[in-house]
């Protein structure tokens, strides 16, 4: 396979995950209240929230340091991506990267942008995209919108149990989007399946350097 060809392959794979991504948030930010649910079966619900860290809800540092660590991250990604081409690795495991790719570049959409495109969703309201009295937020400074919720078991912890004693494990009970599985299917497919592979791929990188 030619390297236009597999340059083609990972373009596609991440406009399609953009797109879909993107299309699903907007339907969501301009259609939810905010932590509103929608029971779809009773292990998968799609409840919008927005989330202000990483992925899972995590908090690290402040926003602005984060868009910008993200922006960071997704360029060397690129280049990575355009070293794995040119020394002609498999197709299957650039597609990988490039979901990756795409799913951290997805939340970095909302992130810069949404602050200044839609006004502020709360549990009273929804969202307008392009408010004419401006958006909730400045650049660089949006929330990243989450919605797929999978309650798919719970149960309580026995009372006698030391610090967890009488509380309630679910699983899973973190929200995320489309993005957030993207980047996470390929970070498990990497080390599953293509731990020689990265490694490799890292060996050449100092070979050539």
């Amino acid at each position: 396979m030619t390297a236009s060809q597999k340059t083609f392959g990972a373009i596609a794979v991440i406009l399609l995950i953009l797109i879909a991504d993107q299309i699903i948030k907007i339907w969501i930010k301009t259609r939810f209240t905010l932590g509103e649910d929608v029971q779809i079966t009773g292990w998968f619900h799609i409840r919008f929230i927005e989330n202000k860290g990483m992925a899972m809800g995590i908090e690290v540092f402040g926003k602005l340091f984060l868009t910008i660590f993200r922006i960071i991250a997704s360029g060397a990604i690129v280049y990575y991506i355009s070293r794995l081409i040119r020394n002609n690795f498999r197709l299957s495991y650039i597609l990988v990267i490039s979901m990756i790719f795409a799913g951290a570049v997805g939340n970095i959409i909302d992130s810069v942008f949404y602050g200044v495109i839609f006004s502020e969703s709360t549990p009273m309201n929804v969202a307008v995209l392009f408010p004419p009295e401006g958006g909730y937020a400045g650049w660089l400074h949006g929330e990243v919108v989450d919605m797929f919720f999978f309650p798919l078991f719970s149960f309580h912890w026995p009372s006698w149990l030391p610090w967890i004693g009488g509380s309630t494990f679910e699983f899973f009970r973190y929200i995320f989007n489309l993005s957030d599985a993207s980047i996470s299917v390929g970070i498990v497919t990497v080390l599953l399946f293509f731990r020689k592979t990265l490694s490799l791929s890292f060996e050449k990188q100092e070979i050539e350097s």
